[in-house]
């Protein structure tokens, strides 16, 4: 993600309010918007995030660093989709490694969401126009299932049961170390980290609740299998949580081990199965989303250590 700086001056910027300041100078957010990414810690001044009505002072550094909205009006491109299911409300697919959700910093094009747009274009009027039909998210880098929206009574059917945590949603993901306990809690607090905007970390001024359970499935000499299951939907949660536990996900260069996650073709975290109530009949559905081929053949060639009682 690009990062600015900005020098307050005397003659430009001194004793005007944080929020004020950067909404002067970054006219593709609005002020609410500015202002949310200030309360989430992601705006530092002199390497403290402060809140926005600080009053500037001459000399202090202004760091904006986090990822920009793209811009509004999407083009339709003809990206190939792997769909799982789709009626006249919702579209369940399987994304692959790799693909962005949607527009932002250094994506402004080849999303999902311009996908969306071309094999399905009424979704044009299923939420925002910088992201049309999506209701939640993935990773760049983690594959697996997803549903989208189709028509706006749709996308805010949807939207409401990712808030009221109706929407669950497991995951696969391989962890470094031998996890003894057959399952788990991790509770710990979230949120942008103290000194690095572009993280998340339990090391955050601006702690937000967070919630995974998993659930081991197999023991290998150096690494377990998970089935990993967030109560909340948190950026980047479950590799957050994982790492500050001590047992970050393989193939993770961000929040892992740098060295080590060459040693696999990505990030081992797979989105396995969706559930979620019709938008329009009520009824629950449930999809999978077999493990892709490049990590199944990882588990094939790794050692294995026995697995839980």
């Amino acid at each position: 993600m690009p990062k600015e700086e900005f020098v307050v001056r005397p003659d430009a910027g001194e004793g005007r309010r944080l929020d004020v300041f950067l909404a002067e100078r970054i006219k593709i957010l609005t002020r609410s918007q500015i202002r949310k990414l200030i309360d989430e810690g992601a705006v530092r001044v002199g390497g403290t995030a402060r809140r926005a009505g600080w009053k500037l002072r001459a000399g202090e550094t202004v760091v904006f660093d986090f990822e920009v909205p793209g811009p509004v009006g999407l083009a339709p491109e003809a990206i190939p989709l792997k769909i799982l299911y789709a009626d006249e409300d919702v579209v369940v697919l399987d994304k692959p490694a790799g693909l962005v959700v949607h527009p932002g910093a250094g994506n402004a094009s080849g999303t999902l969401a311009n996908a969306l747009l071309y094999h399905f274009p009424e979704t044009a009027s299923a939420g925002p126009a910088d992201r049309p039909g999506i209701v939640h998210r993935l990773d760049k880098d983690t594959s697996g299932v997803m549903v989208a929206a189709r028509t706006a009574a749709a996308y805010e059917s949807l939207v409401g049961q990712f808030r009221r945590k109706d929407v669950q949603k497991t995951y696969l993901g391989l962890v470094w170390g031998r996890i003894a306990a057959p399952e788990g809690r991790i509770i710990w607090p979230i949120g942008r980290h103290v000194t690095e905007g572009r993280k998340i970390s339990v090391r955050t001024r601006h702690p937000k609740d967070a919630e995974t359970f998993f659930k081991v499935i197999r023991i290998f000499r150096d690494v377990t299998l998970l089935e990993i299951r967030p109560v909340t939907g948190r950026t980047h949660q479950i590799r957050v949580h994982l790492a500050a536990a001590g047992h970050p996900m393989a193939g993770d260069a961000l929040y892992g081990r740098k060295k080590s996650a060459k040693k696999f073709p990505r990030l081992f975290l797979h989105a396995h199965t969706i559930s979620f109530l019709h938008p329009r009949t009520g009824e629950r559905l449930t999809f999978a989303s077999e493990l892709p081929a490049e990590l199944a053949a990882v588990l094939e060639k790794l050692p294995a250590a026995g697995r839980p009682a």
